[in-house]
């Protein structure tokens, strides 16, 4: 008798706990174009702590990514590129790996030497702000702190048509 209340009472511990699973897995935040991009403190490689808010006035190019993604690996160089080609006229590209493998993200960088900005955050707590789980995925944040367009999957950041769509979100602000 005994043990069968224990185990009603353990059947219905794991169903109240998956459910309370399932309704906070509903309320996972899905950060979407127009909606103001939610703010975040990182330490790049550089040492530089950083938060979103600090690119106030620049068009942010938020992009996240993990060396296990062979898509985010492939458009790092146009990624780069974009970068040094509008620098100067106020963009800002930051790279966001939730790589768990230290050693494997410095590798990683060390051979590809980009130019932009690059952290770490392993725990993937600033991707699961913006509601991203799939690689890479890109948002683009104009200065006002606004989502202009979120970019699920990998980009030719180089392409005629993207250079256009980043120039014009450049004028606009």
């Amino acid at each position: 008798m005994k043990l069968e209340r224990a185990l009603k009472v353990g059947i219905i511990g794991c169903m109240a706990l998956l459910a309370y699973g399932v309704v906070s897995a509903l309320r996972t935040p899905v950060v979407g174009v127009n909606d103001r991009a939610p703010d975040f403190s990182v330490t790049t490689d550089n040492g530089r702590t950083i938060s979103r808010s600090d690119f106030g006035g620049r068009l942010l190019v938020l992009n996240f990514w993990a060396t296990w993604c062979p898509p985010c690996i492939e458009e790092m160089p146009s990624l780069d590129r974009l970068q040094q080609r509008f620098a100067s006229s106020g963009l800002v590209v930051l790279g966001i790996s939730v790589d768990r493998d230290s050693d494997a993200y410095r590798r990683f960088l060390e051979r590809a030497r980009v130019s932009f900005l690059t952290a770490r955050d392993p725990e993937a707590r600033i991707s699961s702000r913006y509601g991203t789980f799939k690689f890479p995925e890109t948002y683009l944040i104009d200065r006002r702190g606004r989502v202009r367009e979120k970019i699920i999957g990998p980009a030719d950041w180089t392409e005629a048509a993207m250079m256009e769509r980043i120039r014009r979100l450049l004028e606009e602000s």
